[in-house]
Formats: C-alpha cells, structure tokens, sequence
C-alpha cells in the first residue's frame, strides 16, 4: 500500500458549524434573553418530533442529561444499575454520587462492542433497579433482547443513546425504546449545540419530573416571573440547574436540520474505510458486517495482538493523523477498580469482563467528521497501514 508523499493534518474530531448556526446565535444574542426559554422549546419540540416523541427535555450537558435520569427514577443508595464497562464514564459517576452501584456488564466481542443481554442477565439481582444500554458509535446495542430482559424482571431501561441522535431502527428510533433516552450534544458529537444534552421518556409523568429537576424543582419559569413582575416561587422537591442556553438551542435547531446530509457523508467515509481496512493484516474491525442503520458517529478499530497503540498513535501524529480511544473501561478506572466508598463494584469478578478487556488493549479511533475527503480517508489507511508493518 503506497503512502503519501504529502503530510496532512487531520483532525480526529471536527463539526459542521457554518454561517446558518453563527447567524442563529447572533439573534439569540441581541434579543435580550439568553436563559433556557422560547428557542429551548422549539429545539425540543423538533427534536421530539424527529424522533417521533411526545416530548423531550434540553439539559446543559449529556451527563446532567443521565444525572436527572438517577433522580428522576428515584434511585437510591444500595440501588444497583447494571451498565457496560465500555463507555464513558459519566454513567457510572452519577450512580456513585449518590451511593447507587454500577454494576459493569461485558460486551458481545470484537466485532460488536454493545453490552451482551446475557451477561446482564447473568448479573440482575433482588436489587437491581434498571440497566443503561449504550448505542457504542453509533450502531444499536440489542435494544429488543434488552428491553424484554427488563419487562420480564420489572426493571427501568435507560437507553445511553450520546452517539445516536435520530437513528430509526426496526425496533424503534433510539433513545425512545428504553424508559428514558439520554443524548448528548457536546463539541464532537454529530449534533453539537457545544455542551448538551436531551432527554426522552415514555411516561409523560417521568418527563415532567425531569423538566421539574432540571430547573431545582420551582414553579413557574424565570420569563413568566418577569412577565408578571412577581418575585414569589415554591419549591416543590430537590433540583438543580441543569438549564441550557437559548444559544445551544439556537445552535441544536440548526444543527438537527443537517443532521440527515452529515450522516449521509458519515456513512460513505465509513464505507471507504471499510474497505481500505481490510487490507491490513491482523486489524480488526468492529462493525465492518454492520448492516442497518447507525449514526456512525465512532471509526473504532483493534490493533493486532501485542501492538503498542501509544506508539502508533505517536507516529500517527507525526505524520498529521488524531487518533482517540473509546474507551478506557470504566471498572479500569482507579477509582472503580480501588471501591473507596465501598460501592460494591468489586461484586463482578473480572474474568466476567475478559471480553471487554481483550478489546479494550486494543482500541483505537480513527478520524470521523463529515468535513473529511474521501482522499483523507485514503490517506488515514496508508498511514495506519504504513506505520503497523513498521511494528
């Protein structure tokens, strides 16, 4: 495989922000009200009816998004929430915070990186309270097998649904399955409003809960206080402030709408890669046989047995290409793995992990935006390739 005589620079992330998102900011910041408001509630009620939803909460981040999940499911301490391993921290800390244990599940293998049902069988206890299933880059974990494991044992379904924004499968559009969809919005994900996060439930109730907590449970909204002119609220529970801008709704509305055309040069950059990985020999490529919808938002591959992946990345560096790791796994982390709070994560031993942990060594993410060529594809692989028989 011929490598390039002309070094690059690729970014591993990148979005497609353009004068559409900067006009649309620029009214929010002349209208006087920048605060959780009027676009707010537009962004939410597109983005519910893209996804075919009654209704949808923004929140300021895909973490507060999984934060108000905790509380608004009313999860307690020695509550237990089964979870995979491999994913974001996020998930894991919000249990902690308030003494709920994350219970961390294994994935099917190499070639799909979504928690396995059956090791979520294996591991539901008499105080197992719900189970988050993570759509890993994108493509759909086993939703259907999932969601009948927590109907058949009475258990709530979180669908962790950060690298799927607006992905209609068989079973349902993603994050409208589970009891409650989480989604976020941050700099790098497919739809970016910056920082964000949204929120999905099947039970309007569940939702207006969640609405009520993300504003620390007052009634009545800031705007309606200074429409009135009155300054007397009530508190009616525990909340926060996990309220969004009016900024981030302006920039998600726009975003949302070119959603179909930056997934569509997602999936054809995916299949370029696809088809250049193939050629290299002891790479894996989880996915590859994927046939169905995906948001396409991760290009994960595994590196052969025995690789230096530090190494690689460096001199992948060196010649312009960003690379990433999605994910360290979370019961790796010292903090997990060491138990100070005594949250009992210790209760899986690992050899029930092995699956997660011989891929985890392994992974690396390639470079996946919808600005890249088809020729920076091309040129990725010849690197990769380049740089692995150098190993």
């Amino acid at each position: 495989m011929a490598v390039s005589e002309t070094r690059r620079e690729i970014v591993f992330a990148d979005n497609t922000i353009g004068r559409p998102e900067i006009d649309a900011v620029t009214d929010v910041l002349t209208s006087g009200w920048l605060s959780a408001d009027r676009r707010t509630h537009v962004f939410e009620e597109e983005f519910a009816a893209a996804t075919g939803a009654q209704g949808a909460v923004f929140v300021s981040s895909g973490t507060a998004a999984l934060h108000l999940t905790v509380l608004a499911l009313g999860l307690r301490p020695g509550d237990e929430v089964i979870m995979p391993s491999l994913t974001f921290v996020a998930g894991a800390a919000c249990c902690a915070l308030h003494g709920v244990v994350p219970v961390l599940a294994d994935i099917h293998g190499p070639r799909d990186l979504t928690v396995d049902p059956a090791d979520i069988e294996r591991l539901i206890t008499e105080r197992t309270r719900a189970i988050v299933v993570m759509h890993y880059g994108g493509y759909p974990a086993s939703i259907a097998q999932v969601r009948a494991l927590a109907d058949r044992h009475g258990l709530h379904l979180v669908e962790d649904a950060a690298h799927s924004p607006v992905v209609a499968t068989p079973d349902g559009v993603l994050g409208t399955i589970g009891d409650i969809g989480c989604f976020s919005f941050f700099a790098t994900k497919n739809l970016t409003t910056g920082e964000g996060g949204m929120i999905l439930a099947r039970d309007a109730e569940l939702l207006a809960r969640v609405r009520s907590l993300r504003s620390h449970c007052i009634d009545g909204s800031s705007r309606s206080r200074t429409a009135s002119g009155s300054a007397g609220y009530d508190v009616t529970g525990v909340g926060l402030n996990y309220r969004p801008t009016e900024m981030a709704a302006a920039l998600g509305s726009v975003q949302l709408g070119r959603l179909d055309g930056d997934r569509s040069r997602r999936s054809d950059l995916v299949s370029l890669y696809h088809g250049g990985l193939a050629g290299i020999s002891g790479l894996d490529v989880p996915f590859a046989g994927h046939q169905g919808a995906s948001a396409h938002h991760l290009l994960p591959v595994l590196l052969p047995e025995g690789s230096d992946r530090e190494r690689i990345r460096r001199r992948l560096r060196a010649a312009g290409v960003s690379t990433s790791v999605h994910y360290p796994p979370t019961h790796l982390m010292t903090y997990y793995r060491d138990d100070p709070d005594g949250l009992r994560t210790d209760a899986i031993p690992r050899e029930r992990l092995v699956r997660t942990e011989s891929v985890a060594r392994r992974l690396l993410s390639l470079p996946l935006h919808a600005r890249l060529g088809d020729d920076d594809v091309a040129y990725v692989v010849d690197q990769l390739a380049d740089v692995l028989a150098g190993e």
